[in-house]
């Protein structure tokens, strides 16, 4: 019988915040109605729509109309991908070899299509540095597509200073936000085009997402049907989750910066007990990490071996990307930093949300600590 139950796999999905599920029962037991219809219900419908991208546009410091309801976070990137090189096939997009399968995998089978695609190397550091970026540019280049911290390693780009070159070649730059949005404050640079987010990543459900898509971005439609969300995404709204969603962002207005310190805090003292208990100990990506994640190395224990028996103890850890995590190889993204694959096999992905508690971390680092003694004795 497991007598404790410790998540600590945040970066795969999160808990759903109360105030989230409360938002997504109210609005599915409102009275029906499609926002598209003209009618009373479907009007009424409309005005809490509009309500709830006033509420995400806002937090981001953006425009309403700049808000684009998806699925979540893969269909945002895609939308974003597909949307720019449609007809465009022929350009040269720069991206790095540690992206997210949804960055990674698109942009590899545009690749195949004919669209010249330079993925630069991260190395150890974990993301690539805006010098590689500018050296990389050509005169048919046309986009730059990065996530702004990595989901595996919580590496995080310079978007800041990509941003600036991106602007200043008159490059779209769309960026991949799914693991920065609920981590920490943050501003849209300007020279940033486009950014995509996840509802599930920030406590609120699975299956709701969005994007922030400047004006002036020349973008076709990647679904087609309705014109519905400015006829950059067609498909009747999924209210219940955008209401949910929505409640998540309005949250972080209480719990940032607050949640960061915390989880940081959190994150530190669980590395330095492991540090201390379970050598040797590696943590992967040496550039600066979001505050919640933890990727560590235990030579000499096979990760998968570790994640069962954390498990089988009442502790959730990961490889990875929950959507490659079932994946028998190594690390994609740990392999391309130059990991080997021995050491990108014994390593684990450990990912904090802001409802972890000390008490958790405390029992977690016993319990990791004595299962890896267990495993190499």
């Amino acid at each position: 019988m497991i007598s404790t139950a410790i998540y600590l796999d945040n970066n795969a999905t999160t808990s759903l915040a109360q105030e989230s599920l409360d938002a997504l029962i109210k609005e599915s037991t409102a009275s029906v109605g499609n926002p598209s219809s003209i009618h009373r219900f479907g009007q009424a419908a409309k005005k809490r729509l509009q309500g709830y991208r006033d509420t995400i546009a806002t937090y981001l410091a953006v425009a309403s109309d700049q808000i684009i309801f998806t699925s979540g976070g893969t269909e945002s990137m895609n939308l974003l991908i597909y949307g720019m090189l449609e007809n465009r096939l022929n350009a040269h997009v720069i991206t790095s070899d540690v992206e997210h399968a949804c960055i990674y995998n698109t942009l590899t089978m545009l690749q195949k299509r004919g669209t010249r695609v330079s993925f630069l190397q991260a190395g150890l550091h974990g993301a690539v540095h805006p010098d590689q970026i500018e050296k990389a540019i050509l005169p048919s280049t046309r986009m730059i597509v990065l996530s702004a911290v990595n989901s595996e390693t919580g590496v995080k780009t310079d978007i800041d200073a990509i941003a600036q070159i991106a602007k200043k070649n008159n490059i779209v730059f769309i960026v991949d936000a799914v693991a920065l949005l609920g981590k920490e404050t943050f501003s849209i640079p300007s020279g940033v085009s486009a950014m995509g987010f996840s509802g599930h990543k920030l406590h609120a459900p699975k299956g709701i997402g969005c994007v922030f898509i400047r004006p002036e971005l020349d973008l076709y439609p990647f679904i087609t049907g309705g014109s519905q969300e400015f006829n950059r995404r067609s498909g009747t709204q999924n209210l219940s989750g955008i209401a949910a969603m929505a409640a998540a962002v309005e949250c972080l207005y209480a719990h940032l910066p607050s949640a960061t310190e915390k989880m940081a805090a959190l994150r530190d003292q669980l590395e330095a007990s492991l540090i201390e208990q379970a050598a040797p100990v590696i943590i992967n990506g040496s550039g600066k990490r979001i505050c919640n994640t933890s990727n560590l190395c235990f030579p000499g224990v096979q990760g998968e071996d570790l994640i069962i028996a954390l498990d089988m103890r009442g502790v959730a850890v990961s490889h990875g990307s929950a959507c490659s995590s079932g994946a028998l190889e190594p690390s994609r993204i740990l392999v391309n930093m130059g990991i080997s694959h021995p050491l990108a096999r014994s390593s684990i992905r450990i990912s904090l949300s802001r409802m972890t508690t000390e008490e958790e971390i405390q029992s977690a680092s016993l319990l990791i600590a004595k299962t890896i003694k267990d495993l190499r004795s």
